[in-house]
């Protein structure tokens, strides 16, 4: 599985990832899920507030059947504290850290070096050193900035009752026939100046928005991409993720500028499971490095991790028009503040 921390990472658009073969770390089942959650978490959180960003950048709604398509990208930055977790021996059954480390470097951190850490499996005859590993560090040195970017493409379309339908669509795609990925997005808002009598005359505009975004990947794990080591059946990556934001937005729309800004709260939830069969072959060392048996184990669904993120957010930002062109950005205060950029073609 030396691509499988590739696939996770392309889940949230990242391209220069580092990959490392995890084979060894499924002889310590019960122990993979809880670092490979630590050390993907800020990620993951960072995909999730980010998802919920550049869905609107005017409060003012279409007329109906007027239309935009917005391209965009979302770039949530990564707090300091959670570039690194705290490793803490008494919550690991079967691994160590020999150097005496206390911490260790998440996937949004800035340090790439990696980390040996040992794996120890009790046998009849006491427990055994069986298997070493380098767990990776950060990929944030070959990034421009230590964010989680999101690029999107987004239709909006004017219904009746001053209220706009957006869709966020990406059909099936297919990598190298192993990985398959999709992504689905919808929102409406709506616009409350027309309760509000006279004062819809005004360049104010008020709206209430709801959106959802779903995405799910998979990766078809077999032999051909394995070590001789380990013996698959069934096997499969799958990352599920689903966000939900609703706001409030208020905009000041003049002919040349648009300034809009929004308080709102954002909801996620990612699970991220290594399923199928698993059998591995491995040689049990003693404490002078002497193989002294080979033992074969099998494992059922070694990884199933799950992710949240929620709270409040409130986004300030600007956009330039030029005619049926739009340039906007944005930036949102949340617990991973988010910048957003693009730009709009609209037609009302």
């Amino acid at each position: 599985m030396k691509n499988l921390l590739i696939v996770f990472i392309l889940l949230f658009s990242i391209q220069n990832s580092k990959s490392q073969e995890l084979e060894t770390i499924l002889l310590a089942a019960d122990d993979a899920s809880l670092l490979t959650q630590n050390y993907l978490n800020p990620a993951m959180e960072g995909l999730m507030y980010s998802m919920n960003g550049g869905w609107y950048s005017t409060a003012k709604t279409h007329k109906k059947f007027g239309f935009d398509i917005m391209i965009n990208a979302n770039a949530s930055f990564v707090p300091s504290q959670d570039q690194l977790f705290a490793f803490v021996p008494g919550d690991y059954t079967f691994l160590s850290l020999p150097n005496g480390e206390t911490s260790l470097n998440t996937v949004m951190s800035e340090n790439d070096a990696e980390t040996q850490i040992d794996i120890s499996i009790p046998t009849g005859e006491g427990t055994f050193k069986v298997a070493s590993f380098d767990m990776p560090g950060g990929i944030t040195d070959d990034l421009p900035i230590n964010a989680v970017p999101t690029p999107m493409v987004q239709l909006g379309f004017g219904l009746p009752f001053n209220t706009d339908i957006k869709l966020r669509l990406f059909p099936e795609l297919n990598f190298d026939d192993s990985v398959n990925a999709n992504l689905i997005g919808f929102g409406l808002q709506h616009d409350l100046m027309q309760y509000l009598g006279p004062l819809d005359k005004l360049p104010l505009s008020l709206s209430i928005l709801g959106a959802f975004t779903n995405m799910k990947v998979t990766y078809d794990i077999d032999d051909e991409n394995t070590e001789d080591e380990v013996a698959v059946s069934n096997g499969e990556a799958e990352f599920k993720m689903n966000t939900w934001t609703i706001q409030a937005i208020a905009s000041l729309d003049f002919k040349i500028i648009t300034l809009y800004g929004s308080v709102g709260y954002n909801q996620g939830k990612t699970t991220a499971k290594m399923k199928g069969d698993y059998v591995l072959t491995y040689d049990v060392v003693d404490s002078n490095g002497n193989v002294i048996g080979t033992i074969d184990e099998s494992i059922s669904n070694p990884i199933n991790l799950d992710f949240e993120a929620n709270g409040m957010r409130a986004t300030l930002g600007t956009r330039l028009n030029i005619g049926f062109f739009k340039i906007f950005a944005d930036y949102t205060f949340q617990d991973y503040n988010t910048a957003t950029a693009g730009i709009a073609f609209s037609f009302r």
